[in-house]
């Protein structure tokens, strides 16, 4: 059995939405998966030097998790960057659950999900790989769930991705642990204006993205991230931070006044499938 598994980037949080929304963006990891004695895995790409080759790779933990235990050889081809706020973590984990369940002869179902999940501790990015498009993700019980829908054509991303690296566990640490009431009804009220602008008039992205409960706080983490969304704001391009940052997404034209050296700006599209699986001569 060989097999090609592709999984899309991710944008998480989307300004307004923290841990709720995601969306799946097209830039794309590729994985060769094939079964063999023992393991093998070789990395191309982002990550190549600097992840480990062994049953520790999240590539591999994720297709053990998903129940396959036989050996294997992987071919990573990575585009993601790592480190940036665009779910190249939650790539690697939706990438082991699909091989893991291609190998097993099982369909893509809500296990996957909560399979990926369950690594991270949220479902925004996880969902937003699976199932493509714009999710809803949250918690329910001992479930992690998500609820997709379709994007509006005309939403057009823009990332603008930093040299610097960032760690969710490090931001998170940032984040207070109450609020002021005001700024949760706005929070609030913002998600679910940004559900409506993401499926159907992007219009009112500037509103819908904006946010008080994650970026002011993170802010000492990436600073020229902050400069920048700030900027772009100003001048009525709706910005956020994607995910965990320091990458910035953005859904306009990138005024020529606004500095982003130090930047690669990157348009993007949607992407609408999610992880896809399709077989190797």
């Amino acid at each position: 059995m060989k097999f090609l598994v592709s999984v899309p980037a991710s944008t998480a949080n989307l300004g307004s939405g923290f841990d709720a929304l995601g969306m799946a963006l097209g830039m794309y990891d590729d994985v060769e998966v094939a079964v063999a004695d023992g393991l093998s895995i070789t990395v191309d790409g982002a990550g190549a030097g600097d992840v480990p080759l062994d049953e520790s790779h999240l590539v591999v933990r994720a297709v053990r998790a998903a129940g396959y235990t036989g050996g294997l050889a992987l071919r990573c081809r990575n585009t993601i960057p790592h480190a940036r706020g665009l779910g190249s973590s939650a790539a690697a984990i939706v990438a082991g659950v699909a091989a893991g369940f291609t190998l097993t002869g099982r369909e893509l179902d809500t296990d996957a999900l909560q399979i990926a999940a369950e690594f991270e501790g949220h479902a925004d990015n996880a969902a937003a790989s699976l199932f493509g498009g714009v999710v809803v993700a949250w918690f329910e019980g001992e479930r992690y769930r998500a609820v997709r829908m379709e994007p509006d054509a005309r939403v057009r991303p823009v990332v603008l991705i930093p040299s610097q690296e960032s760690s969710t566990k490090t931001t998170r640490g940032l984040l207070p642990a109450e609020v002021p009431h005001a700024d949760a009804a706005h929070a609030a009220g913002r998600a679910a204006l940004a559900v409506h602008a993401l499926t159907s008039d992007p219009s009112v992205l500037l509103a819908a993205t904006e946010d008080r409960l994650h970026q002011n706080y993170r802010e000492p983490a990436w600073p020229d991230t902050v400069r920048v969304i700030n900027d772009l704001r100003k001048l009525g391009v709706p910005a956020c931070v994607s995910g965990a940052g320091p990458t910035v997404i953005a859904f306009g034209e990138i005024p020529a006044e606004v500095d982003v050296h130090g930047f690669d700006v990157r348009r993007l599209h949607v992407d609408r499938s999610g992880v896809r699986v399709r077989p190797l001569d």
